[in-house]
């Protein structure tokens, strides 16, 4: 079979040097073939979704070779439905982000370059079946984000290229320790012989961790808390789960605009995508012991995360807390789905249902939050870096077409049925309704607050007098429309036969189910 996941992750890796490497002094060319590279990736990524068997749970592309023996590191890549959707993802969004950059980027040589090696970093890691050949490409998506926030940033560029350094290191060195301990302990770094292992009925990791490290004369219960504890560290940091978030609002704020897309279209899912992928199957006994403190971390995500979004005048920023509240649905999905339940099979149904709308928000979200995004900087550049809310007033009378589209996007971002918003919000909460019941309510509470600071953005962007300083407004290209029309219709399309996505992922679900069920 041909190799396809490996070229996937060569493409964007190739293109990536060759930018860097090319001096050339024609405008737009670093662009032209930035996109190239990205379209080709495209087309690779559409051979996997064409060629993908939505029957079976299994690995499917799979490439397995030795690569470091001693280690036990083998090159081995494969993907499911969840591997697939993000895949899809980081193949939609990158290229949008590329198209919305301006033309008069400087330096664009680095910039695209730049661009392009963060896309082979998600690529890899969203395809990586074994913990060092993952790590790797985790890390490689973390350097160019903080290169491209710190060269190319907003005046506290500095200081939010920091934070995002800082923050993101501790996370992934509580990774790595913690996944060395568990490799000392198994001999093993291969994510599905860990999961094996994990819910193993004699006692899974706590038991093995007690067995080969006893360290520190800890419990068994207690050694087996501090590994989980690493691994849930670096993942909530990127999520970001409250209170691991303070990073993020001004990282969204300062990054350039197209760099904030990809953050929040697809590098906030790499968390997610590690606690789905890593996180739950390795460590669900430990997840069951945390599950109450961790339900209210997600709670206070989503409900802290639209109350402080209420309170932004900036509008990235408000934006930049409602991706906090809106990934902490996907947590709460998640907990709920660890709930010890009897052998009912209308559990398993409802476990199905939180995990799937957890695989459908992070599709939906990344698509919304990233047009959402691109919108606030096409605002930007028409007003010379204006974005706060008070700021601008009846925009829908000179510039109505991108009134229109950013009214999709926001109604998309509150959840209306008939938009993608809608249902992996409904299929989340259908689930955590029936399996945790009080976490479920408390966080409905984010959904109202959420619909209020959108409509008052609304309200007050679009409507009201115009200002005679924006009577000049200028309304969206054809170009930039042609380049919003694919994401919106994204959502109409989602929103309308959400089918397109389910049989892709519900192999996959029904595979995690069964693993916490047994």
């Amino acid at each position: 079979m041909f190799p396809y996941l490996t070229f996937l992750t060569l493409v964007p890796l190739v293109g990536g040097i060759v930018l860097l490497g090319l001096e050339s002094s024609r405008p737009g060319l670093h662009r032209r073939l930035a996109l190239g590279f990205q379209a080709l990736a495209f087309l690779l990524a559409a051979g996997v979704v064409k060629r993908f068997d939505t029957h079976t749970p299994e690995m499917q592309f799979v490439e397995l070779g030795s690569w470091i023996p001693s280690i036990h590191a083998d090159y081995h890549l494969g993907v499911d439905g969840l591997g697939l959707i993000m895949v899809i993802l980081s193949a939609l969004i990158l290229p949008f982000a590329t198209l919305v950059s301006s033309p008069a980027v400087s330096n664009p040589r680095l910039y695209y370059g730049l661009l392009l090696l963060l896309q082979s970093g998600l690529f890899g890691a969203f395809t990586s079946l074994n913990f060092v050949h993952w790590f790797l490409f985790w890390e490689l998506s973390l350097i160019p984000a903080y290169f491209l926030i710190k060269l190319w940033g907003g005046p506290r560029r500095g200081e939010a290229a920091r934070m995002f350094f800082v923050y993101t290191m501790v996370g992934s060195v509580a990774l790595l320790l913690s996944f060395l301990g568990t490799y000392v302990a198994t001999g093993t770094f291969d994510f599905a012989q860990l999961a094996d292992k994990g819910r193993g009925l004699d006692g899974g990791l706590a038991a093995i961790y007690n067995i080969k490290l006893q360290w520190y004369s800890l419990s068994t219960r207690g050694l087996a808390l501090v590994l989980f504890g690493g691994v849930f560290l670096g993942f909530a940091v990127k999520v970001p789960i409250w209170p691991f978030q303070t990073w993020l609002p001004l990282a969204y704020s300062e990054a350039p605009t197209p760099v904030t897309m990809v953050l929040t279209g697809v590098m906030s899912k790499l968390g997610l995508y590690g606690v789905l992928r890593i996180l739950l199957p390795i460590f669900p006994e430990q997840l069951r012991w945390m599950q109450t403190p961790l339900l209210w971390l997600a709670v206070a995500s989503v409900v802290l995360g639209a109350l402080a979004a209420l309170a932004q005048w900036d509008i990235k920023r408000m934006l930049a807390y409602l991706s906090v509240s809106h990934l902490g649905y996907c947590w709460l999905g998640i907990l709920a789905a660890v709930q010890v339940t009897p052998g009912d099979a209308r559990w398993g149904v409802e476990k199905s249902a939180a995990l799937s709308g957890v695989l459908v928000q992070m599709l939906n979200h990344g698509i919304i939050a990233a047009t959402l995004f691109g919108m606030v900087g096409w605002l930007e550049q028409r007003t010379g870096g204006r974005r706060g809310v008070e700021d601008f007033g009846g925009l829908r009378k000179v510039a109505p077409v991108f009134c229109g589209l950013m009214g999709i996007a926001l109604f998309a971002s509150i959840g209306l049925p008939g938009l993608s918003g809608f249902v992996g919000e409904f299929l989340i909460f259908k689930g955590a309704s029936a399996l945790s019941t009080w976490a479920a309510a408390l966080s409905s509470a984010g959904l109202l607050v959420t619909a209020v600071f959108l409509l008052t953005l609304a309200q007050k962007v679009w409507h009201g007098p115009l200002a005679e300083s924006r009577a000049g407004f200028p309304d969206l290209t054809l170009w930039e429309r042609a380049v919003a029309a694919p994401a919106v219709g994204l959502m109409f399309l989602l929103g309308i036969c959400p089918q397109l996505v389910m049989k892709l992922i519900n192999p996959a679900v029904s595979g995690l189910v069964e693993r916490l069920n047994l």
